[in-house]
């Protein structure tokens, strides 16, 4: 995987971050939702090296082979606002004050927090599989609650580390055949680490507490997105029947969106790596 990128550890203060990074051209920030690493951008990172940006794919922190912060009362060191101060410390010290950014699942809210919090450094946004957490409890009901448990699991204590490092493979599943064999064991190699499952439970229980605070703060201020938008959703995943139109929710949070389906299941970068990378390649030149 990642022919011709650099693999490094980078020192962003409170962690320190493993990045494969490489090309040359406008920089573009990639980042991996749970239960991935930055190895899930695989078969789309090179498309859009080749096209002449310049790709950087980290695990964020507490993710894959990234440090893992002391664990807060509040959870907050695996809040959105603390990865997304992460990523702008990780692409400053890379060179680049400012970038395009595409978060899918866990990611999409770390790569809005970005946009709300440092609309200097985020020229363009791409959101992937995703509605603000604050929107998607607002619209919490039986249907939600039955295919998105894991979201009130994750937050409860110590039972789901316990249920998970029982037997990770089982809990996590995933295949060679369909994530590809070097992504696969990338991220088995992660779930069976049991301080990397506890950090990405913690990104849960970071959800339902300060990264909900801080999304209600931001609805009551009037904060928006200010650079232009794109929102990718699968099409063989539940965003429209949970939703029915999700790319109207983001209108609500952004003055300029625009929305592309994926032909693929929930992991999109993994299923059709082509039509993302179409997608993002279509969107980011701006």
């Amino acid at each position: 995987m990642f022919e011709g990128f650099k693999d490094e550890r980078i020192d962003v203060g409170e962690v320190t971050l493993r990045v494969r990074h490489g090309g040359e051209g406008p920089p573009v920030l990639l980042i991996h939702g749970h239960p991935r690493t930055g190895s899930t951008w695989h078969a789309v990172a090179p498309r859009l090296k080749e096209a002449g940006f310049t790709v950087v794919c980290p695990d964020m922190r507490g993710y894959g082979q990234s440090s893992k912060a002391a664990i807060k009362d509040d959870h907050g060191q695996q809040s959105k606002r603390a990865v997304a101060g992460d990523m702008v410390r990780l692409m400053r010290t890379l060179g680049f004050e400012r970038f395009a950014v595409a978060g899918h699942d866990r990611g999409c809210y770390v790569a809005l927090r970005l946009a709300l919090d440092h609309p200097q450094a985020v020229r363009r946004l791409v959101v992937m599989d995703g509605v603000p957490i604050s929107e998607a409890l607002a619209r919490c009901d039986a249907k939600f609650a039955t295919a998105w448990y894991h979201w009130f699991y994750f937050a409860q204590p110590d039972k789901p580390e316990r249920a998970i490092n029982a037997d990770p493979d089982a809990f996590y599943q995933g295949t060679p055949e369909r994530m590809g064999a070097e992504n696969h064991e990338e991220f088995r190699a992660a779930t069976r680490d049991p301080g990397t499952v506890r950090a990405m439970l913690e990104d849960y229980r970071a959800g339902l507490g300060v990264d909900h605070e801080h999304e209600l703060a931001d609805r009551g201020q009037g904060r928006m997105i200010t650079c232009p938008t794109l929102f990718l959703w699968s099409t063989r995943d539940d965003m429209e029947d949970l939703y029915g139109d999700p790319l109207a929710i983001w209108r609500e949070w952004a003055a300029d969106v625009r929305g592309v389906p994926i032909e693929s299941g929930h992991h999109m970068a993994e299923e059709n790596p082509a039509a993302v990378a179409q997608a993002l390649l279509g969107f980011i030149p701006g």
